[in-house]
């Protein structure tokens, strides 16, 4: 566990490309997020859990900011990367709409 104090939202990537955002309040290097274990299972085979490699991006840091303020950027990231689209990411939350153009 990091003792540094820094909040990060960070980017996994999966093996099919698909991506996913989350906080972390206390910059663990392992932590990876809470997405839906059901949502990626159906995604990937037996045979493709056999060798799986996840990529972590920080996306954002902050040694200020407010436990609030880091959710409200986790929301804007998950939105601009659209990481809450089912057809881009595993993000079920803020619910993805369609804008129209």
């Amino acid at each position: 566990m990091s003792t540094n104090g820094i909040k990060v939202v960070f980017k996994i990537t999966y093996p099919n490309g698909k991506i996913y955002v989350g906080k972390d309040l206390t910059d663990t290097t392992v932590y990876m997020g809470s997405p839906n274990e059901t949502l990626i299972g159906v995604d990937f085979t037996p045979e493709q859990r056999r060798d799986f490699v996840l990529r972590k991006e920080i996306l954002w840091e902050s040694l200020f900011a407010t436990a609030s303020q880091v959710a409200q950027k986790e929301v804007e990231l998950i939105r601009l990367l659209r990481s809450n689209d089912p057809a881009v990411g595993y993000n079920r939350w803020p619910r993805f709409t369609a804008s129209r153009k």
